[in-house]
């Protein structure tokens, strides 16, 4: 059973896949698809299947239909983009879909760029390139936030959640509930659990919002 599903997989016409992606409701994927549609011609492809769809890039794929449409993709098939961008706007995140595009035989055509994403060397390499630029990302957004941290220490800012701000929190609507529960004399972990948050979190509410447990 397990060779006739190998053999029915090999036998099975490629997927080229087109995948076009706007931000918002008020941009046009006409261009993105004009793009593919005279690409794919020049390269005698046959485009089988469309992905569209207005999301931001910053969402994992996997909350995207490109997730899903990444799943359905197998060695030999296709996934044509207009450019890297349209995958993510996070390096890294478009790292990881090259590679496991790769891993699986799957060739990526991002088309503004010239790139060809496949098991050729020249390929591997560029991956390498992508791989190293999304781990400098990574180090310089670390790199940013503690130097604008180090700067709001030194202008005197306070850092962390401003005070009184937990009457404004997701709790205080909930204030006369919590009363009752440690009037019942329920414990600061047991309201935690309640309204998923930590027991620290109820304790100071409890202590700015005036909420006492009764005593017995």
């Amino acid at each position: 059973m397990p060779p006739k599903k190998n053999q029915q997989l090999k036998e099975r016409p490629p997927i080229v896949a087109a995948y076009l992606r706007v931000s918002t409701d008020k941009q046009t994927i006409l261009n993105q698809k004009s793009e593919i549609i005279n690409f794919c011609r020049r390269q005698d492809l046959k485009i089988t299947t469309w992905c569209t769809e207005t999301v931001s890039g910053t969402k994992k794929e996997s909350e995207r239909e490109l997730g899903s449409l990444l799943k359905k993709l197998q060695c030999g098939d296709y996934l044509i983009i207009t450019e890297v961008s349209r995958l993510s706007r996070k390096m890294i995140n478009i790292m990881n879909i090259i590679h496991q595009s790769i891993e699986k035989g799957v060739t990526i055509y991002s088309i503004k760029e010239g790139y060809k994403f496949d098991s050729s060397i020249n390929s591997q390499v560029l991956a390498f390139a992508f791989g190293l630029c999304a781990e400098i990302e990574r180090t310089l957004i670390s790199q940013r936030t503690r130097e604008a941290l180090a700067r709001r220490r030194a202008q005197g800012i306070k850092l962390g959640r401003p005070k009184g701000s937990l009457r404004t929190g997701k709790l205080f609507q909930h204030k006369k509930e919590i009363s009752d529960m440690r009037r019942e004399g329920l414990s600061f972990q047991k309201i935690a659990e309640h309204y998923n948050v930590s027991p620290e979190t109820v304790r100071l509410f409890c202590l700015k919002a005036s909420v006492k447990k009764m005593k017995k």
